[in-house]
């Protein structure tokens, strides 16, 4: 046989074995390049419910979201760089911290968002829902260890405060990644938005007006801290 592609009878066993996973594989990629699986109207359907759903969660929680914002931005400038070495500027740390970590700690996880239930939502939910999640653990842990460091440097043993000491950036970089993981949700609301159709398919249930706020209340305007963690771990 001359000219054209040979018969996969004529080519090796193994090549003949192989030709079923090489064109699944090329499937594969065909969909992925057109934008990935076709989901049908009931799987679009649910995850525009899932992300009106997630939206009046995190409207539900913008109080008390916005009172950790504010005790956190008073108390970063006085930790960014690590604990004052004096006595006199650590005791000065000691209550903006404090009001940090209770802060923190009285932001709920939404019933949708906990670890239990948030698996079962589909869609751009999803994330949403592990965003805020991590954000809250994150926060909290962080500011709480950042209190317990203060104390053990204040009250502890020599040993306690020299542990204390070289630990507390790992509780710095916790709360700073909890609040840029805060931050990041306004542009995955507005993208999951336009991905399920906008205003067009959601309509009253979910406006456009409405995402537009809920962003403003988690963007990185609203809720990054500045500037940038200044503390390494051990210094």
């Amino acid at each position: 046989m001359t000219g054209g592609a040979a018969r996969p009878a004529s080519w090796p066993p193994l090549a003949r074995a192989l030709l079923p996973a090489l064109c699944a594989a090329a499937v594969a990629i065909a969909l992925a390049g057109c934008g990935g699986p076709h989901r049908s109207q009931a799987e679009l359907r649910l995850e525009r419910e899932d992300l009106i759903a997630v939206s009046r969660e995190l409207k539900g929680v913008e109080g008390p979201v916005a009172v950790q914002l504010r005790e956190s931005k008073r108390a970063w400038p006085l930790v960014v760089n690590g604990l004052p070495a004096s006595s006199r500027g650590l005791a000065g740390t000691r209550a903006p911290v404090a009001a940090a970590a209770a802060s923190a700690a009285r932001v709920p996880i939404p019933p949708l968002m906990t670890e239990a239930t948030a698996p079962s939502l589909t869609g751009p939910g999803s994330p949403l829902a592990g965003m805020f999640r991590t954000y809250v653990n994150l926060v909290t842990r962080g500011w709480t260890l950042i209190d317990a460091a203060i104390a053990q440097i204040e009250h502890g043993t020599p040993a306690s405060a020299r542990f204390a000491r070289a630990n507390v950036a790992l509780y710095i970089d916790s709360v700073y990644d909890g609040q840029f993981d805060l931050a990041q949700i306004d542009k995955r609301l507005h993208k999951g938005y336009r991905e399920l159709g906008g205003q067009a398919e959601f309509g009253s249930a979910l406006t456009q007006a409405e995402v537009d706020a809920l962003g403003a209340a988690y963007s990185e305007a609203t809720a990054r801290l500045h500037p940038h963690v200044g503390v390494k771990l051990g210094s």
